[in-house]
């Protein structure tokens, strides 16, 4: 009796694990797998369209997308090539296989590439994603739908757009990097770190576009020399279309709205009363918004608080020890503040594009007034333009640097 019961015990323990068994029966080498790491999306030129492939659809027997075709250029790595270890130099031997396709949508082109390569094309290691200008500028919802039905896409891989082709980052070849793509993913990742741009990856960009009252917005970057990345802006949309772009320095003054605390940006501030200034940089801020209705139209008050410090000044002349001139420059740089906000705000109200997140605020503070007169996003964009700002800016300059004489 007690030997059937033990017996009972293991035979139910080995049926437990028979399942934890057949983990592997559908495993694929990493070799069989076309690993793609990055990905650039231009329009198709009238000579590029000449080549494609009747691979989807044949000729005209069918019909095909309205759409203009677009070229699809992708970094596939080359099994044992990539660097694992420390970095080395010398060596001609690239890690990595840059092909190009084209079709009438993105998913088009991407069973063409998969007619150009002998193994699975696999998405799971999608660093980065370039779009660029005019693609952007054109919509990115079928492109966003493609993606957000794949599961292999990670919601952490980058997304940008770029003020050239796209296919000119996939033909990189950086010399911080030896694999071009990882290099393009580290600008983006880390110009967060550094307080250059706030959090962005796909996954908050598909978030912001699913949302009612914010719409979305992506670095700009712009090709310097042969091998420079440079963050040229911030890219903004109205709907899946970009509609505009700031400049560098405006990403600070962008940043500061939405209450991003990390400061790194700096600008030049005229001390009063001199024909000279000194480069004041942003360490910290700290934004508070206040949302209310007066007599049923949306009213913004926002104050931001500053913390700056004085990195460079142009003459040995200013007395930066005299508290009577820091508190000028701390007037002046508040003032100039104010202005680059009120002027990224008209400029994005011009173009039905609120990226700071307003409506969001007024949906969640008042959500009979929301039922009743926005409902949609559509709406909200109209409402957006007539939406009324008190602005205030207060910067403390803290830190003067060892020697202020």
């Amino acid at each position: 009796m007690w030997q059937n019961h033990r017996e009972g015990k293991v035979m139910f323990v080995i049926f437990i694990l028979i399942p934890l068994l057949s983990g592997c029966w559908d495993s694929k080498e990493i070799e069989k797998r076309a690993t793609v790491l990055a990905i650039g999306i231009d329009k198709a030129s009238e000579e590029e369209r000449k080549k494609e492939d009747e691979i989807s659809h044949l000729g005209k027997k069918f019909p095909i997308p309205d759409e203009d075709m677009v070229k699809v250029t992708a970094q596939i790595a080359i099994p044992g090539r990539i660097p694992l270890g420390p970095q080395q130099t010398g060596g001609s031997v690239k890690p990595v296989l840059v092909l190009e396709v084209v079709g009438h949508t993105f998913q088009d082109a991407m069973l063409n590439l998969q007619q150009e390569v002998a193994d699975e094309v696999f998405l799971g290691h999608l660093r980065i994603i370039v779009l660029s200008e005019e693609i952007a500028s054109g919509g990115t919802s079928q492109f966003n739908d493609f993606l957000r039905r794949n599961p292999e896409i990670r919601r952490t891989a980058s997304l940008v757009v770029s003020k050239e082709s796209a296919s000119k980052y996939m033909n990189l070849t950086p010399e911080l990097e030896r694999v071009p793509s990882l290099y393009l993913a580290d600008i983006v990742d880390n110009l967060t770190a550094i307080g250059k741009f706030p959090p962005n990856f796909i996954g908050l960009f598909w978030t912001l576009y699913s949302s009612k009252g914010q719409e979305t917005y992506l670095p700009y970057l712009a090709l310097k020399e042969k091998s420079t990345i440079q963050l040229n802006g911030l890219a903004y949309f109205h709907g899946d279309k970009m509609v505009g772009k700031t400049s560098p320095l405006e990403i600070g003054v962008f940043m500061a709205v939405r209450g991003i605390g990390r400061g790194g940006y700096g600008a030049f501030v005229e001390v009063p009363g001199r024909n000279e200034s000194v480069l004041v940089r942003a360490v910290s801020r700290k934004t508070r918004t206040k949302v209310t209705l007066n007599n049923g139209r949306p009213h913004v008050s926002i104050k931001i608080q500053y913390e700056s410090e004085i990195d460079e000044k142009e003459s040995a002349k200013i007395q930066l020890s005299n508290s009577a001139i820091l508190k000028k420059i701390e007037k002046e740089a508040s003032k100039n503040t104010k202005k680059s906000i009120e002027k990224l705000i008209a400029k994005t109200q011009k173009t039905k594009s609120d990226i700071f997140g307003f409506g969001e605020h007024f949906r969640a503070k008042f959500p009979q007034y929301w039922n009743k007169n926005v409902k949609t996003k559509e709406k909200w964009d109209e409402i957006y333009q007539t939406v009324t700002f008190d602005i205030m800016v207060d910067s403390h300059i803290h830190r003067v640097g060892m020697k202020s004489k």
